[in-house]
C-alpha cells in the first residue's frame, strides 16, 4: 500500500512540473502530447494478445516521455489478472535505429530512475544519438506494480536491527530465521500474489512482450549486472528474437547462492587490495603497513561492531553488517573510492553517521526517514525466488567454514546466505542451469578483470556457455564494463550496437 500511494505522488509531481514549464505555452498544460506506440502485430496465443498487442500511451514527463504497459500476473494463467509495468524513454535524437530497453541490475534497481537520473551514466551520447533510450522497472520493483513489505519503521529494524546472538551459533540461527519468516509473512500480506510471480523468467517475458508492445520484431537490449542476468535468460527463453543484446558483468546461472556468496567475498577483498594500493601511499589514507596489516583491521572493526555497535545521532546503530555495505557500495567505482576513506577514518574513531549516510544512499532512505524505493524488499523477493535455499544447518556450517578460508578477511560476514531465503513464502521453479540461446543472434558479453560484485570468471563462463556469446573484456577495477571511461570497451558496444559489427573474435581492453 505504501508503495502504490509513493508512486501516485511522483507521477503527480512530474505532471505538475511539465505543466509549470510550459505555462503560457498554449493548450499543451492542458492536453500534454500523447504517442502511441504501433505494436508489430505477430501471432501469439489468443489469451496473450491482449498484452502483445497493446498500445503503449507515451505522454510527456520533463524532457521524457512516460508510459504504463500492463503485463500478467502469471504468464502461465493470463487470464487471472493483471500487473502494471512503468516505462520511461528518451527519443532517439537522429536517425533512429529503434528502441534500446536498458536495466540498471539489482535485483531492484530501478530502470524508470536509471534514464531519468542518470541517462549519462546509464548509456553513452552515441547510444542516445541513434536509439530511444527506454528504462523500465521490472515487476516487483519502484513505480511497477512492486512488492511492499514493511513500513518505513520497519525497514529500519530490519536493516539496521542489532543481532542479539553471535554470529553463526544455534541462537543466532534461529533468530535470523524468526526474522526472515517474519518479514516473508509481512510482505505476501501486503503484496499478495504479486509476490510469488516476481522471478526472473516472468521478468524476461515481460521484456519480450514490451519488445512487441514498442513494435520492434527483435530485442536490443543493455543490461548490467542482474540486468545482464535477465538479458541472459530472456536470449534462453526467446532466442530467435534476440537483436543486440549486451550482457554487462552477468551472473553465472548455473550458480546458487552460497557459490555466489564465495565468489562476491573473493571479489570484494581483491577489490579492497585494490583500493588500499592508491589509498595507502597517500597522506590521508586511514591505514598505514602493509595491505594485509589494513585487511587485518577491517577484519578486527567489523568483528568489533558485530559484538558492540556504534551508536548515531539518529538512534541508529552501525552494525557489522551495515558497515559491510558501507565498504562494498564504493568498490563498485574507482571514483567513488575516496568515500572509503571517510568511512573508515570515521568508523575508526568512533562515528557512525557518514557510514550510516552511504548505507542510506545504497537503500534510498532519505534525510527523514522515508525509504524513497523498494530496493530491500524487491532484492529479496526476487533472490528468493529465483534461488533454491536448503535447511541443513551443518552444510551451511561447512559453507560458512570453506568462505571463511576462501576470504578470510571479509568471508565470514557473508556466509548463511541460505537463512534469507530459507523461510520465505515462496520458492524457485526453474533449475539453475547454463543457457546456450541456442539459434541467437550473437550477444556482447563483457567482464571486468577486478570486478568486486559480477567476478570476471561469470563473465568467461555466460560467454562459454551461450551459443553465440562474445568476449569483450576490460582490464581494471569495478563493477560492470561499459561507460566507465575504457574507449575500447564503448568502441565495441557502440558499434556493435549502432552499427551491427559483431567483433570478429574476443576483445581484451587495457586500461
Amino acid at each position: 500500500m505504501r508503495r502504490a500511494q509513493r508512486g501516485v505522488v511522483l507521477a503527480a509531481t512530474g505532471i505538475a512540473g511539465i505543466a509549470l514549464a510550459v505555462s503560457g505555452c498554449g493548450l499543451s498544460v492542458f492536453f500534454p502530447t500523447v504517442e502511441e506506440s504501433e505494436p508489430t502485430g505477430e501471432k501469439v496465443d489468443a489469451a496473450l494478445e491482449p498484452y502483445y498487442g497493446q498500445v503503449l500511451r507515451w505522454e510527456d514527463c520533463g524532457d521524457f516521455q512516460c508510459a504504463t504497459a500492463q503485463a500478467p500476473l502469471d504468464w502461465d494463467a493470463p487470464t487471472e489478472g493483471d500487473i502494471q509495468l512503468a516505462l520511461i524513454r528518451k527519443p532517439a535524437a537522429s536517425d533512429r535505429l529503434g528502441s534500446l530497453l536498458v536495466n540498471p541490475g539489482g535485483p531492484g534497481v530501478s530502470g524508470f530512475d536509471a534514464v531519468a537520473s542518470s541517462l549519462d551514466l546509464t548509456v553513452t551520447a552515441a547510444l542516445q544519438e541513434r536509439y530511444d533510450i527506454v528504462g523500465f522497472d521490472p515487476r516487483g520493483v519502484g513505480r511497477s506494480s512492486a512488492v511492499d513489505c514493511y513500513d518505513d519503521e520497519g525497514l529500519d529494524r530490519l536493516i539496521f536491527g542489532v543481532p542479539n546472538a553471535v554470529r553463526g551459533t544455534n541462537t543466532w540461527l534461529t533468530n535470523q530465521n524468526e526474522q526472515t519468516h517474519a518479514f516473508g509473512q509481512a510482505c505476501a500480506r501486503e503484496s499478495g500474489a504479486l509476490l510469488g510471480h516476481v522471478d526472473t523468467l516472468s521478468a524476461a517475458r515481460d521484456l519480450d512482450m514490451l519488445r512487441a508492445a514498442l513494435g520492434e520484431k527483435e530485442l536490443d537490449y543493455l543490461g548490467y549486472s542482474y540486468g545482464a542476468y535477465l538479458g541472459t535468460v530472456y536470449a534462453g527463453t526467446f532466442p530467435d528474437k534476440v537483436g543486440r543484446l549486451v550482457l554487462d558483468g552477468p551472473i553465472d546461472p548455473t550458480l546458487g547462492q552460497p557459490e555466489i556468496a564465495l565468489a562476491q567475498a573473493k571479489g570484494l577483498e581483491t577489490a579492497l587490495r585494490s583500493y588500499l594500493a592508491t589509498c595507502m601511499p597517500a597522506a590521508t589514507c586511514p591505514f598505514a603497513g602493509t595491505a594485509d596489516d589494513a585487511l587485518t583491521i577491517i577484519r578486527e572493526l567489523l568483528e568489533t561492531l558485530g559484538k558492540t555497535p556504534i551508536p548515531s545521532t539518529d538512534g541508529r546503530p552501525l552494525t557489522s553488517d551495515t558497515l559491510l555495505i558501507a565498504i562494498a557500495a564504493p568498490l563498485y567505482d574507482r571514483e567513488a573510492w575516496p568515500v572509503l576513506d571517510q568511512v573508515f577514518a570515521t568508523v575508526v574513531s568512533g562515528q557512525a553517521e557518514f557510514a550510516l549516510s552511504v548505507v542510506d544512499g545504497y537503500y534510498g532512505r532519505n534525510a527523514e526517514g522515508a525509504y524513497t524505493n523498494n530496493l530491500a524488499e524487491s532484492l529479496r523477493a526476487i533472490t528468493c525466488i529465483d534461488y533454491p535455499a536448503q535447511n541443513n544447518v551443518e552444510v551451511m556450517k561447512e559453507q560458512a567454514r570453506q568462505l571463511n578460508d576462501a576470504a578470510p578477511y571479509l568471508g565470514v560476514f557473508l556466509t548463511y546466505g541460505d537463512l534469507s531465503c530459507l523461510s520465505w513464502p515462496y520458492h524457485p521453479e526453474q533449475p539453475r542451469a547454463a543457457i546456450a540461446a541456442s539459434g541467437a543472434a550473437p550477444i556482447l558479453v563483457l567482464g571486468t578483470t577486478n570486478d568486486p560484485s559480477t567476478p570476471y570468471e561469470w563473465a568467461v563462463t555466460v560467454a562459454t556457455q551461450l551459443e553465440s556469446g562474445v568476449l569483450v573484456t576490460r582490464e581494471g577495477d569495478g563493477h560492470t564494463a561499459f561507460n566507465k571511461g575504457n574507449a575500447c570497451v564503448d568502441a565495441a558496444v557502440e558499434q556493435y550496437l549502432v552499427d551491427g559489427t559483431v567483433p570478429p573474435a574476443d576483445v581484451t581492453c587495457a586500461p
